[in-house]
This record gives structure tokens, C-alpha cells and sequence, in this order.
């Protein structure tokens, strides 16, 4: 009577969703392989740099999974530009906002940053 029958159903549902599945975790680690090139070819940066701010980024946690934290820091360049680059948390506990020093980076990923004191104004 109907058109289709429940019990053929669920084995192309489960199908297609190991394919979407499947196409995701592709498309991520090509482009993760992408970026890594992308930034291999890029030049070995040392610039003056002030640290904007920072964020953290938490995901999992719940129930038996465990927690991963993400760290991000804003440097803004002489020019004004405003760069966001990931880093460890032991880099990233080091850095305070306003912080002023050299920023060493290679396209999207972060290298050094060697903080020097402020100018006095005076």
C-alpha cells in the first residue's frame, strides 16, 4: 500500500548519514592541510605588535567527554591592522592585554612574542 516500505528505509538513512559524516571529516582535514601549506609558503614575519586582547574557547566537557580549551590572541600591528592568531595556553598566560613587543608569526600561525617594556612618555 505504501510507497515505500519503513524497514528498507533505515539502512539508506543509516547510509547516507555514514557518507555525510564521512564527507565532513574529509573536508576538515583538507582544509587543515590546505592551511598548513598556505602557511608554509608564507614569509617568517618579526614585527612591533601590542596584544588587543585575549579569548578562550571551550568545548566538551559533558558528561564522560573530556574539555578542550582554544586559545586566541588579538595583536594589532604598527599599520593598525588587527591579526587574530591561536597559541598554547602557556604562550597565552603569559600575555597580558596591552602587552608591547615583537610578534613573530608565519601566515595564520603564531610563533613568538617577545614583550618589551613600554615607552615612557615622559
Amino acid at each position: 500500500m505504501f510507497w515505500f516500505d519503513e524497514f528498507s528505509f533505515i539502512p539508506s538513512f543509516i547510509s547516507i548519514m555514514f557518507f555525510i559524516v564521512l564527507g565532513i571529516i574529509a573536508f576538515t582535514i583538507i582544509k587543515g592541510i590546505f592551511q598548513w601549506s598556505k602557511n608554509n609558503n608564507e614569509p617568517l614575519l618579526t614585527v612591533p605588535a601590542k596584544v588587543v586582547t585575549k579569548r578562550s574557547n571551550t568545548s566538551g566537557g559533558s558528561g564522560n567527554s573530556s574539555a578542550h580549551t582554544s586559545y586566541y590572541v588579538t595583536f594589532e600591528v604598527q599599520s593598525g591592522d588587527r591579526l587574530e592568531l591561536k597559541m598554547n595556553g602557556r604562550d597565552y598566560g603569559q600575555l597580558a592585554d596591552s602587552d608591547y613587543g615583537l610578534l613573530t608569526f608565519q601566515g595564520t600561525r603564531y610563533h613568538t612574542f617577545e614583550r618589551h617594556k613600554k615607552e615612557s612618555s615622559v
